[in-house]
């Protein structure tokens, strides 16, 4: 039986359930996230498709210096507590720094480790020490085999709950490619893998001073990520993406996710028969 454990009500997993990770990039205001988190809620109940939701308190990789970063630690996780609790949805959040996991691990089902963090020892030592289940993100500049060697990090500090994230490899300049064995090569570390469909349409540094993307290809990477076998998927969302103050190039308008989780429901099924 391959590994499996608990994110909240969902069996998560090689064999598990299909499940989806949705959100804001970033923490804009509280109001924004609840009617995002409430949608979600909604998506969910409609689509049968149970839904973490992601937000992060600080995105501490931003392209500039003067880009918006979020509320910080403090309000931001008394911002998701408080989505927590309106909605009884599980949560996702970004971790930067080593003493952001323990108090993010009392709020947090799921604590994710950056792409471009993906091999600092340290912090992922300190997140496999809460307990938690870890989302480690695949480095744009690391292949799928060297992932093993974050697995074998949080799996020596006693933490087997890991899942890894695709979102995609460098490939030349300001451009990110997906190659979908990819997947398969890093569930053979025996964890599920996630598929990040907006991030990998990312442009990094496209726009000089903030990232570019191209939203309109995330449900065609999607749709074929699933088709590949992927366990979930990952996705970051906007009622008004244009307007968004992290990501707004990649991010998924909020009306069109219920129809491409109902596709790729649909898509995983199939699959796995």
């Amino acid at each position: 039986m391959a590994n499996q454990f608990q994110i909240g009500n969902i069996q998560a997993g090689l064999d598990g359930e299909f499940f989806v990770l949705a959100g804001p990039c970033v923490i804009e205001d509280e109001g924004l996230c609840l009617e995002i988190a409430e949608e979600l809620v909604r998506i969910s109940r409609n689509t049968g498709v149970k839904i973490v939701f992601k937000a992060s308190f600080d995105k501490a990789n931003r392209t500039s210096i003067n880009s918006f970063r979020g509320p910080g630690l403090e309000q931001g996780l008394k911002t998701l507590a408080h989505i927590k609790a309106k909605t009884g949805l599980p949560l996702v959040t970004d971790i930067h720094e080593q003493n952001q996991a323990q108090p993010a691990s009392k709020v947090v089902d799921i604590l994710q480790i950056p792409a471009f963090l993906c091999r600092q020892t340290d912090l992922l030592a300190a997140c496999a020490k809460t307990g938690k289940v870890i989302n480690v993100k695949k480095g744009q500049f690391v292949s799928p085999s060297e992932m093993k060697n974050a697995v074998n990090k949080v799996r020596e500090c006693g933490n087997t709950q890991i899942m890894l994230t695709e979102r995609g490899t460098f490939f030349g300049y300001n451009r990110l490619v997906n190659d979908m064995t990819a997947i398969p090569e890093m569930q053979s570390l025996d964890c599920p893998v996630v598929f990040d469909c907006t991030h990998s349409t990312q442009r990094p540094g496209g726009l000089g001073q903030a990232s570019g993307g191209s939203r309109e290809l995330a449900p065609v990477l999607a749709r074929a990520a699933v088709a590949a076998g992927a366990n979930a998927l990952f996705m970051e969302v906007h009622p008004q993406p244009e307007k968004a103050l992290c990501d707004a190039a990649c991010m998924l308008e909020l009306h069109k996710v219920e129809s491409l989780i109902k596709t790729c429901k649909t898509i995983f099924d199939l699959v796995r028969k």
